[in-house]
């Protein structure tokens, strides 16, 4: 049997350095790059219409992922919006809020409900998902950092002030680690410059998998590899989920997530 690993077990991996803190100022330029590869993204696969419910990161509001939202919507699904203002954490009512906006989508269009969620807003997406996992069809998060070192960020002091949460309790953080029972797909980049990248990584298996790609933190949502990356989890069949396949031309986009080094 491995032997469990706890998050201070990951006291080595630091948050990103200078050099890729400075490179999130390239986020505006990934929106500008699926604006510029929407022909190419028309060739994504598209969706048959079951409902997508999209969590914002920390301090965002909905209007962040309405590029997202869009792009989804294009592909065929309904995508919807968290409808809570600003992400401030999970403060007293968030998480039971959440809860009922999956209940309610799942219930008006009668089909089990696919969860996305960008940084903090994937620990919604996850929890949820093992609160609710009847309603669920899938999960894909984005730069979420549910396991390493709950430090091994650039935004915990700021998390700290936001939500008046300390970071650091193992009896908060280690059930955070465990997988959600559902097909989940966590989406990192090694060179964020938030979140350390080694803290997206999830335990592959029969349900769970990573992607790698190239993007900064706050670009993760409009990046077109992400965009394309999605596209092609959420179009699986019900009940049919398989692995991303990298084969072909994806290969030359997509580089192997379990590979070893920073680069």
């Amino acid at each position: 049997m491995h032997p469990t690993h706890h998050w201070y077990d990951f006291a080595l991996i630091e948050a990103p350095g200078f050099v890729r803190l400075a490179l999130e100022g390239r986020a505006p330029w990934e929106f500008g790059a699926s604006l510029a590869a929407k022909p190419l993204l028309g060739l994504a696969p598209k969706g048959d219409g079951h409902p997508v419910l999209v969590f914002p990161g920390l301090i965002a509001p909905d209007l962040s992922t309405l590029p997202l939202r869009r792009f989804l919507k294009g592909r065929g699904y309904a995508a919807a919006p968290w409808k809570q203002g600003l992400n401030l954490g999970p403060r007293d009512g968030v998480i039971e809020a959440c809860l009922e906006r999956l209940r309610e989508l799942y219930e008006l269009h009668g089909r089990k409900v696919s969860l996305i969620g960008w940084s903090l807003g994937g620990i919604y997406a996850r929890e949820l998902a093992k609160v609710y996992p009847d309603a669920v069809r899938l999960v894909i998060t984005l730069g979420t950092p549910f396991t390493g070192h709950p430090k091994a960020t650039n935004a915990w002091r700021l998390y700290e002030l936001v939500t008046g949460h300390k970071i650091g309790a193992p009896e908060i953080h280690e059930p955070l680690r465990a997988a959600p029972p559902v097909p989940t797909t966590s989406i990192f980049s090694r060179s964020d410059g938030v979140v350390a990248w080694q803290c997206s990584l999830e335990k592959p298996g029969p349900l769970h998998e990573n992607i790698e790609v190239e993007a900064s933190h706050l670009g993760m949502g409009m990046n077109p590899m992400t965009f394309y990356a999605i596209a092609d989890r959420l179009a699986q069949p019900e009940g049919e989920w398989k692995p991303f396949e990298r084969s072909g031309v994806l290969s030359l986009i997509y580089r192997d997530p379990a590979r070893k080094g920073w680069f």
